[in-house]
């Protein structure tokens, strides 16, 4: 197996890293909540979650990195070659995202 080292970007990681920190570090300290992914989508779908900070933060989430893709596309990672995939490993993957976000639900993180 070949390493990409060119595509090996420790600062970028770095600062995403941080970023991600200081986001969950501002919404505790200015909302008193936990930035947990599957508390914030579970919570979001029950009438009495449905605050819009919610929506905000998993819109931000979505839109920031294809924001910053359409603003800076010339500074864009080189495209990775991928294998094709079929609709079967598709399926499997979902299938394996849902059951994990439904037993990171259940068991509260």
């Amino acid at each position: 197996m070949d390493i990409a080292w060119s595509l090996f970007t420790p600062w970028h990681s770095l600062a995403g890293g941080a970023l991600i920190g200081l986001a969950a570090s501002l919404l505790l300290l200015g909302n008193g909540q936990i930035a947990g992914i599957s508390g914030i989508l579970g919570n979001l779908l029950t009438r009495e979650g449905r605050a819009p900070w919610r929506l905000a933060f998993l819109a931000g989430m979505v839109l920031s990195p294809l924001l910053l893709w359409s603003v800076m596309a010339e500074v864009a990672p080189a495209t990775v070659q991928t294998p094709d995939i079929d609709t079967q490993t598709v399926a499997r993957l979902l299938v394996g995202g849902f059951l994990v976000g439904l037993g990171t639900r259940l068991a509260n993180g």
